[in-house]
């Protein structure tokens, strides 16, 4: 299995390396395009989350193999203020920002596995995986 390769997230720029090295992964262990861009999309909200709300944190990107299946995982984390009601973040249509960014339920979405593990004032760390088809 390929080395875990991982991205800063300290600017708006750094939302965009997560994106390509997330998208640049799924074409080499070769998702088709449609879940490349579901990928990139998904790595593209949780990236922008950790700059929104805990100001830094890193997004890592490998591949993963399960019954002889292959597969991408992103982990995010940082270590900033959590999820105060991770119910009420869950839901569409909830925002902090104002933005009309689709959330955690639309990154949710577009993965395989999704999960969450939040404390406040300790950070938050999401895992989601998806499955080459």
């Amino acid at each position: 299995m390929a080395q875990a390769k991982a991205a800063v997230i300290r600017s708006d720029l750094d939302i965009v390396i997560a994106r390509t090295l997330a998208r640049d992964t799924a074409k080499a262990l070769g998702f088709g395009a449609i879940d490349q861009a579901r990928i990139a999309t998904a790595v593209s909200e949780l990236a922008r989350n950790i700059f929104l709300y805990a100001g830094s944190g890193s997004v890592t990107v490998r591949e993963i193999e399960k019954s002889g299946r292959k597969g991408i995982e992103i982990v995010c984390e940082d270590q900033g203020p959590g999820i105060a009601n991770l119910d009420l973040a869950m839901q569409d249509g909830f925002t902090t920002s104002r933005g009309m960014g689709m959330g955690l339920p639309g990154a949710k979405r577009l993965m395989d596995q999704f999960e969450v593990k939040t404390k406040e004032g300790e950070g938050t760390t999401i895992t989601c995986s998806k499955w080459r088809a």
